[in-house]
């Protein structure tokens, strides 16, 4: 369908009203919704879905213009495309969240219970979503909202039974009794990766626990000093000839007075502190398993709130710190603390709450990885199944991780989530696992716990397309996807994730490539945090300079995998190029008013300048086709900025004017016909960064079709490739720029005219530049051009070379060389005396061993660049002079 082109754009580039009804138009057009067009071949994304706990920042603004990017280019490239969006309903994070709001209105979530909570939850999730989608909307966003999933909703509910009853059934889910992280803040478990390291200035505090039968007494050294409550043993090496004969006996532990016995593990490393260890199975990982192999007692001496519990003896009621500082009071009056060391050592702190994490013993559900595991990566050896990273290295990353892998753990003590599908029997405590309650449900109490966010954000990629039913129609005409684009940070949470399950349960890679990007970090090159109240709001930034400037910013100051600093005057400076683009376009619409995209017409004799431009413009095409195909959008723009600014703007408009203002109608309907022809293309390949001015500029060119959202990427076009002319254009611009520069070295404007001679190579570059000679008339404004294969030089000229040529502009012609040797003679004079006053200085030797070496060097740095200045200017005035 041809379409006229709208009136022509106002004068002045406005961000907010170009921007302002767009996103509307496109939706109303149904332009981003898949199709199921069997004739084309499908591209899907899954969008990784935010967590509704807030609004997006810097880092999701970067995340998901590179997959829009994506997605309007293989749109543009005629695949069905399918980017489905979708929330998260991010457990631990949101309940938080709620928590925190009902404390403020003095509720808290007991009082309300779990049915009533949750519904403040729901509501709290449709007004975050809501924010979410303006967002979505604001940064323009082609997502396909007819297929919007969210994580609970009621058919990722039931993928999300189906995988928890397989794992079951398999026995690759289990329940049982471990040490595991545990955030007394929230009062839930945590996964490993939901821990954070921070090195902490704590201390080592140095025991001796004496032997009951009065012998003596064993050292040993803890971080932890309340949780020797729960000690159950002392555990030394087997081969410590220290301790060999101690093994068998027992200790009398201090304050509880409880006898322990010494047992030998070769985990215990005998060059480390006293050689001998305490054994708290209850609160350490590695205690636990010790404790596993010598049948040691558990001994939970923490309430889940961090507070010591009745075990705990007279420090009941305390809160782990302050408990420790009592105990390490009471072991120092009863001599049992003999020494405390300073000490730094890595501390867990719960990635939600920020509160120190607690190795506590749990009774909790777990995935049992090795399996899982395993399958992931022997996925990776095979090429042309495996899931390809990009930058590659990451792969490495990730394998290093599935090879060294725990169990996970996937319980939360939340009430925001999905609802673990196992049921306990109130009489026998028989444990039943199923995807629907049992059959007679008043003898049966349904696990109070939730399930880890992560556990269905494994099965985004195709719980999202329908599956289990996999005769559904997303799922087999969808997945596996094509892409997914993510930050290097949740490899472990999510990616790792996505693979083994769907490895598991659809035998198939979720995506075909992960694109890996970095942080936005501050101009400081600060990681953004609350804490340092330095991130950046991309809504701020839209509001400013408009959603393309953002999104131009973040795609091409970006390289894949590595982090970016956000900048606010490559922002602006986007924004310029934005500015650049209207008014060129607005030059060439106002010269092809009326015209219909049936008469663009590139058949009629073409100019250099035509020619030129048309086969920059297939270099251009080819170049960022390339590197989009490659993720590497930075040079995609790089290669689209130079041709906009340099080649289109600086050059060819303004050879344009020479015909459109002349009198030729046939030269006047060619470069008419090749600017919308150029126009139209450079569009459509900008369109995926600035989808905005795109649409709005293309819609008062003339074109086809109803949005240039919907319109076909530019093809390279080998017919309207000129090698010869992309050459002669070569010469003309360098010519141009060397008389421009020249001009600008001795202070000639461009409105006085000059003798100008151009010494050519050969009689064939003679022949070209004739034949150009308008352009160099034009635009080097010459009182006299002389173009031959051999030309008489001037004794006193200014020349350049550019390839084929010579120039020589005649100095009588430039300047009045009596006054230039006076004004040059009073510029040597000025740079001598500066040369002696800096040379006096580093001769004065007080000088140079008193002041600073910083100092000193600043001038010999100065003295260095007025000698070049002093030597640059007596050379002028010897050329002048002879």
């Amino acid at each position: 369908m041809e379409e006229k082109q709208q009136p022509s754009l106002p004068p002045k580039y406005d961000s907010t009203s170009v921007e302002k009804d767009r996103y509307q138009f496109w939706l109303d057009g149904k332009f981003f919704e898949a199709t199921g067009d069997e004739r084309k071949q499908p591209f899907s994304v899954v969008i990784p879905p935010p967590n509704v706990t807030g609004k997006l920042h810097i880092g999701h603004a970067l995340d998901l213009t590179l997959q829009d990017i994506i997605t309007r280019y293989k749109r543009m490239q005629g695949y069905d495309v399918l980017w489905l969006p979708g929330m998260d309903h991010a457990g631990i994070a949101t309940q938080a969240k709620v928590e925190a709001k009902l404390r403020e209105q003095g509720e808290n979530k007991y009082d309300l219970g779990r049915e009533k909570f949750v519904e403040r939850v729901w509501d709290w999730k449709e007004e975050y979503a809501d924010f979410i989608r303006q967002q979505w909307a604001k940064l323009g966003l082609g997502l396909d909202y007819s297929r919007e999933r969210f994580t609970l909703d009621e058919g990722l509910s039931n993928a999300v039974k189906e995988v928890f009853v397989s794992l079951y059934e398999k026995g690759l889910i289990y329940r049982g009794e471990y040490i595991i992280n545990w955030d007394p803040a929230t009062k839930t478990a945590l996964s490993d990766i939901e821990v954070i390291y921070e090195d902490v200035q704590g201390h080592f505090y140095h025991m001796r626990y004496p032997l009951k039968d009065g012998s003596g007494y064993i050292e040993i050294a803890t971080t932890r000093p309340e949780t020797m409550l729960g000690d159950t043993a002392v555990a030394v090496h087997p081969d410590d000839e220290r301790y060999k004969h101690l093994i068998g006996k027992t200790v009398v532990l201090p304050i509880t007075n409880r006898e322990i016995p010494i047992v030998g593990d070769d985990y215990v490393d005998m060059e480390f502190g006293s050689g001998a260890v305490k054994i708290t199975p209850a609160h350490d990982p590695n205690d636990f398993e010790i404790g596993n192999r010598h049948d040691l007692d558990r001994i939970l001496v923490m309430n889940e709130d961090g507070t010591m519990n009745e075990k705990a003896g007279k420090y009941q009621g305390l809160d782990r710190f302050e408990c420790r500082k009592q105990i390490v009071q009471d072991l120092q009056d009863m001599d049992v603390l003999f020494k405390i060391e300073d000490h730094t050592h890595s501390v867990g702190h719960s990635e939600r709450s920020g509160a120190v994490v607690e190795p506590y013993l749990s009774t909790q559900w777990f995935v049992k990885m090795q399996p899982l595991a395993d399958a992931a990566v022997e996925l990776q050896k095979n090429a042309d199944e495996k899931v390809n990273f990009v930058p590659e290295r990451f792969e490495k990353t990730y394998l290093h991780w599935m090879e060294n892998i725990r169990d996970w753990c996937i319980s939360r003590q939340l009430w925001w989530g999905h609802r673990i599908p196992a049921w306990y029997h109130k009489e026998t405590g028989e444990i039943y696992v199923g995807k629907e309650a049992p059959a007679d449900p008043e003898n049966w109490e349904q696990d109070e716990d939730v399930l880890d966010t992560w556990f269905s954000s494994a099965l985004w990629p195709f719980s999202t397309m329908n599956w289990p039913n996999e005769d559904a129609e997303d799922f087999k005409r969808y997945f596996p996807t094509s892409v997914l684009v993510t930050g290097f940070d949740i490899i472990f949470f999510w990616v790792a994730r996505m693979i083994f399950q769907s490895l598991e349960f659809t035998e198939k890679r979720p995506f075909d490539d992960v694109l890996i990007h970095g942080l936005v970090r501050d101009p400081q090159g600060r990681k953004m945090s609350k804490s340092l109240g330095n991130g950046i709001d991309p809504m701020e930034v839209i509001e400013k300079y408009g959603a393309d400037s953002v999104r131009y910013f973040l795609a091409t100051g970006n390289t894949p995998g590595q982090d970016m600093r956000f900048n606010w005057e490559k922002v602006e400076s986007t924004w310029n190029f934005i500015n650049k683009i209207w008014n060129a376009s607005r030059f060439a619409l106002m010269n092809m008013e009326g015209m219909t995209y049936d008469e663009i017409d590139l058949t009629g004799e073409k100019s250099v300048a035509d020619k030129w431009i048309l086969t920059r413009l297939n270099q251009t095409i080819e170049q960022v086709t390339k590197n989009v195909d490659k993720y590497e959008f930075g040079e995609a723009g790089r290669y689209l900025y130079n041709f906009i600014w340099d080649d289109f703007c600086d050059w060819y408009i303004e050879m344009a004017k020479l015909p459109l203002y002349g009198e030729d109608e046939v030269a006047k309907k060619t470069t008419r016909s090749i600017l919308a022809y150029v126009l139209d293309h450079t569009m459509r390949m900008l369109h995926p960064f600035m989808p905005f001015v795109t649409e709005e500029i293309w819609q008062s060119l003339p074109h086809e079709g109803a949005s240039i959202a919907v319109s076909k990427w530019p093809q390279v076009r080998e017919d309207l490739h000129d090698e010869q002319a992309a050459e002669e254009m070569k010469r003309l611009v360098g010519i141009i720029r060397a008389v421009r520069n020249i001009r600008a070295e001795v202070d000639t404007p461009m409105s006085k005219q000059i003798q100008l001679l151009i010494q050519a190579e050969n009689d064939a570059i003679v022949t070209e530049l004739n034949k150009n000679k308008h352009y160099l008339e034009k635009f080097c404004n010459p009182s006299a051009l002389d173009i031959a294969t051999k030309v008489v030089a001037p004794d006193k000229a200014m020349s350049a070379v550019v390839t084929g040529a010579a120039l020589y502009l005649p100095l009588e012609g430039l300047i009045d060389v009596g006054k230039e040797i006076e004004r040059l003679e009073k510029e040597l004079e000025k740079w001598t005396k500066e040369v002696e006053r800096v040379e006096k200085k580093l001769s004065n030797q007080g000088f140079v061993q008193k002041a600073p070496a910083k100092v000193v060097e600043e001038e010999k740095q100065k003295q260095q660049e007025y000698m070049e200045k002093q030597s640059r200017v007596q050379a002028r005035l010897a050329e002048l002079k002879s």
